[in-house]
């Protein structure tokens, strides 16, 4: 959400961004599940999915991701199922782990309680099982009647930013994305520990996707100004400063400390920023460093049309 546009705003070109993305060529595009951050307007992606999916025909479209901590399996596994009625054939469930937001915001969202993590790998597997109907026998919810009772079912991704993650993907025999713009540090390792003991399960084989920041200008410079917001985003979440994401007039304006520089500078690993030739040559080689099927792209700007832009160089780029 930028600032002063609102949330409706944001909602509205979220949807227009899915539009365009599908008449573009783009192939997948998820929604992020977070609680009680200003700078982010979507608690609830499975609501906005549902949406989603009457505005467009072709593309896949997901959750990057629900916090299944917060949930339980079945009710997940009911919305999804929901949602491949709808949609059959295109629906991506993505689920995490994180409380996406503070202690008291976790506690809020989970009605009382925290959301206990050390549940989550059981969460994944009863998932898994549930949406394929391969629950073993003793277990106390394979007599309940999962609904509506499709064929298909949604494409389940595990999404992570450690080895936790990742191990678990490989255990459970689920598809594993690595959040590069969170941690951009050692997931190739991790996409090749998942590829190593990847054990067929929910999937028969790997398969893997590795999600980084990109903002793509006219040219290299052109795309330095227009990353400016994100760069006092970043500045912004690191001071605890709970803002929407600054417009370029606020970004370029603000001055940096040199400690604020550093900061700033030691973020960018995060991102590819660049003109469509540096974008293009930067992705193909974080690809084959990460052995990634496929890599997913999130576009922050000070405004939405520039955002857009930034989309639609990139893929002109390939």
């Amino acid at each position: 959400m930028i600032q002063g546009q609102g949330a409706r705003r944001a909602v509205e070109e979220t949807l227009a961004l899915a539009r365009r993305a599908e008449a573009l060529g783009y192939y997948r595009y998820w929604l992020a599940e977070h609680h009680a951050i200003a700078a982010l307007a979507d608690p609830c992606p499975e609501i906005l999915l549902a949406r989603l999916g009457a505005e467009t025909s072709r593309m896949r479209i997901g959750t990057g991701g629900v916090l299944l901590p917060y949930y339980s399996a079945f009710r997940t596994a009911e919305a999804f199922r929901m949602l491949e009625a709808l949609y059959p054939g295109r629906v991506d469930l993505g689920v995490g782990r994180a409380p996406g937001g503070d202690a008291r915001t976790a506690q809020a969202v989970g009605g009382g309680r925290l959301p206990d993590a050390e549940r989550f790998p059981g969460q994944v597997w009863e998932l898994a099982g549930l949406l394929a109907g391969t629950l073993p026998a003793e277990h106390p919810y394979r007599p309940v009647r999962l609904q509506p009772e499709v064929d298909g079912m949604p494409q389940l991704w595990l999404l992570g930013s450690s080895d936790y993650s990742g191990a678990l993907a490989a255990e459970l025999g689920v598809a594993f994305a690595f959040a590069h713009f969170i941690n951009p540090r050692g997931g190739d390792q991790v996409m090749r520990d998942y590829r190593a003991a990847f054990k067929p399960g929910h999937e028969p084989a790997p398969r893997t996707l590795v999600c980084t920041f990109a903002i793509c200008g006219k040219d290299d410079d052109d795309a330095e100004r227009l990353a400016a917001p994100i760069d006092l985003r970043r500045l912004h979440m690191a001071l605890n400063i709970d803002a929407p994401v600054p417009t370029e007039e606020e970004a370029l304006a603000h001055h940096y400390s040199r400690e604020e520089t550093a900061y700033v500078a030691s973020q960018r690993s995060r991102a590819v920023i660049g003109g469509p030739a540096k974008c293009r040559r930067e992705i193909e080689t974080m690809a084959s460093r990460y052995g990634a099927d496929e890599v997913m792209v999130l576009t922050i700007t000070g405004d939405y049309a520039s955002r857009l832009r930034s989309y639609e160089r990139l893929i002109a780029a390939f």
